[in-house]
């Protein structure tokens, strides 16, 4: 019986150009061989830029399947069976489908296999084979082309341009990289990725693809080796990448700092209190915390097993992070803070220090791998060799850490500007700052019924 109803299927894996070229050419030819069946074509389905091997789901192959099962079609009509499919798991759920539905009318314009006999199947499965042996071997040929591009320090493939470069992924955009430089010293500052965010939209700055900002965009630049002259390959640093960075090594070291940092505090909800962690009791020496009523936020000191506080001290948030915020802003103009600074070159000098053993020691813990990916240590020689490098590691990153706190200071204004600026600046920036000055205070009880914060109850400790 002649079929009543044909589809016809088409899809090619990459359509770079996104003209859908290839699929319109397979789709005419089967339009033709449909003619000359005298074929009436019901429906075509089209699978454009994606992949049969992967295993990634194909829309409008499942659609057809669907039809099939539910009779909507009775014919199928493909340009080649590598265009069906190149995994023979997909060619054996194409042909369940068919039997299961009663279709026997499947024809390939570049072939005269018949899936409505037995050598047809049999033809059809070895087909199957041969593709998929073929785009294994294809795999394995790219594969190795991007681990030698890699391993050169050349750029990859791509139709877009990363930010901070021109289209050929070697040549620095000027004006983005001075962004990106802010940015980094912003972020190693205290800056949330949310608050930076924010102000490349108000300034107007996109991404490469024209879009506003999003904290995983940023993320992925900020985390890349990309930026600091580094070849990223399969999520590892592999070689010096043959185009110049936008900021130094040490500088990537202390974003990858500040980034392990926010991993290990688990913070997720945006920071809302300017003193956070940084008050304590001045009855039992305990920390204490944020809790807010419904129109009132409050520090509070809190009893009980979890907290393990006093629970007699209570502070109105809004006053206390005014005086904070003024004795900061104070001690930004004193000759005690400048000579303070002064003695930053030094503070520098051994975070420099600092980040280049921290850079060997991951070198070393490479070149460990590398040993025993190649069989030359045992995974027990790799173990015992890779915990003393693990403990450098760590502890070189907390020394990074320490010595970093002061970054947030670099570039501020002082006197009367910086306090026109305070009130604009993002929360995270103002708790950066306050931190770097600030190791803590003391709140002492206050008179009861009292309206204003006594600035007397509040004793700030130093860090510089």
């Amino acid at each position: 019986m002649e079929p009543r109803a044909a589809a016809i299927y088409a899809r090619i894996s990459s359509d770079v150009e996104g003209s859908g070229l290839g699929v319109g050419r397979q789709l005419a030819d089967c339009r033709a061989l449909a003619k000359s069946l005298r074929w009436t074509v019901a429906q075509e389905y089209v699978d454009n830029d994606l992949s049969a091997y992967t295993g990634k789901e194909r829309p409008a192959f499942l659609q057809m399947l669907a039809d099939l099962q539910e009779g909507t079609c009775d014919a199928v009509l493909v340009y080649h069976l590598d265009r069906l499919t190149r995994r023979p798991i997909d060619l054996e759920h194409f042909l369940a489908v068919i039997a299961a539905a009663r279709v026997s009318h499947v024809r390939f314009v570049a072939s005269g296999m018949d899936l409505a006999t037995g050598d047809g199947y049999l033809m059809a499965r070895m087909l199957a084979a041969f593709a998929a042996e073929e785009s294994t071997a294809k795999s394995r040929r790219v594969r190795r082309k991007l681990d030698d591009v890699a391993a050169a320090g050349r750029p990859h493939g791509g139709h877009q341009r990363p930010f901070g470069y021109e289209s050929d992924k070697i040549t620095v955009r000027e004006s983005e990289a001075a962004v990106v430089c802010q940015i980094v010293a912003r972020f190693i500052a205290g800056e949330s990725l949310r608050s930076l965010c924010q102000w490349l939209d108000e300034q107007e700055v996109r991404t490469v693809s024209g879009n506003r900002w999003r904290s995983t965009t940023l993320r992925a630049i900020l985390s890349s080796g990309r930026i600091a002259g580094l070849r990223d390959h399969r999520g590892q640093v592999v070689a010096p990448a043959v185009w110049d960075g936008l900021i130094t090594l040490e500088d990537r070291d202390r974003v990858l700092v500040r980034f392990a940092e926010m991993k290990r505090s688990k913070r997720r909800a945006p920071q809302r209190y300017l003193l956070s962690g940084m008050l304590r009791c001045g009855r039992c020496s305990g920390t204490l915390f944020a809790s807010p009523r419904t129109r009132t936020r409050r520090y509070v000191c809190m009893a009980g097993p979890d907290h393990g506080g006093c629970g007699r001290i209570t502070v109105t948030a809004g006053p206390i992070e005014q005086l904070i915020a003024d004795a900061v802003l104070y001690r930004l103009d004193t000759p005690e803070l400048a000579d303070a600074l002064a003695g930053r070159a030094a503070a520098d000098e051994r975070a420099a220090l600092v980040a280049d053993l921290l850079a060997a020691d991951r070198a070393q813990l490479e070149e460990l791998t590398d040993l025993y990916a190649s069989k030359q240590i045992s995974a027990t020689e790799w173990l015992r060799a890779r915990r003393g490098i693990d403990d450098r590691i760590h502890a070189g990153e907390s020394q990074l850490s320490r010595a970093t706190h002061t970054e947030a200071l670099i570039g501020l204004d002082r006197g009367d500007a910086l306090r026109a600026q305070w009130l604009e600046l993002p929360l995270s920036r103002k708790v950066a700052i306050v931190r770097a000055l600030v190791d803590h205070a003391t709140v002492g009880p206050g008179t009861r019924g009292a309206q204003r914060l006594d600035p007397n109850r509040v004793e700030a400790v130093w860090r510089l």
